[in-house]
């Protein structure tokens, strides 16, 4: 049986996106936090973005960032999904699996995690807010 174990929350900011193509368009990564009893962090350096493909009522998400913790330990996070775009009256809602990668010893166990989120969209004048709640897969 799968278990689900909570492993943080983020708050993205993303910049208003950088339509490359028809579909295709990349969202900087302003800022990042992430809070929970194993972590906190935040977004390191300028190098994260979420490119997205839209194709009918689906978005495809790919999103790349590094992340460091309050103690100092970097964190590569990668995570692709799913963005319903087909019933916007009800919200929009991403649906992600991130996996990590870590050098640091005290983090060591993220590399082992396969997790899953889902990421509530705030859309705004200047970009877009996603409010995530993740949890490690069991």
């Amino acid at each position: 049986m799968i278990e689900l174990v909570p492993l943080f929350t983020a708050v993205v900011d993303v910049a208003p996106p950088l339509a490359v193509s028809g579909g295709r368009s990349v969202g900087d990564l302003r800022s990042v936090t992430v809070q929970g009893e194993r972590m906190t962090a935040s977004l390191a350096g300028t190098a994260a973005a979420d490119w997205m493909e839209v194709k009918g009522t689906v978005g495809s998400i790919d999103v790349r960032m590094t992340l460091r913790t309050d103690d100092g330990a970097l964190i590569y996070v990668q995570y692709g999904g799913r963005l319903g775009l087909a019933d916007r009256a009800n919200g929009l809602h991403a649906r992600v699996a991130p996996v990590f990668e870590t050098g640091d010893e005290r983090y060591a166990w993220l590399n082992a995690v396969q997790a899953v989120g889902k990421g509530r969209l705030i859309p705004g004048a200047d970009g877009t807010r996603i409010e995530y709640e993740f949890y490690e897969v069991r």
